[in-house]
């Protein structure tokens, strides 16, 4: 199974159907929120504060945020 990290890292989630598809300011949310999230500790945590800080930063909806995630997961377990 190909983890989150591992999928940034080689930048699918950049090349992405689901990525590809947000709006400009959605997809500079995205990628604030990589920047933002830290590998150690409670990585569920990390995440949920990520989001929380770039959906008031860009002025975006929280869940629009998680359910890209969801997109990107459906896509990329279709691969």
């Amino acid at each position: 199974m190909t983890k989150v990290s591992k999928i940034f890292e080689e930048n699918k989630l950049i090349d992405s159907k689901s990525f590809n598809s947000l709006s400009p300011v959605m997809k500079e949310a995205v990628k604030d929120m990589f920047k933002l999230i830290n590998n150690k500790g409670n990585i569920i945590l990390n995440v949920e504060n990520a989001v929380e800080k770039v959906s008031k930063f860009h002025n975006v909806n929280k869940d629009d945020i998680e359910e890209y995630f969801d997109d990107e997961l459906k896509e990329q377990i279709e691969e």
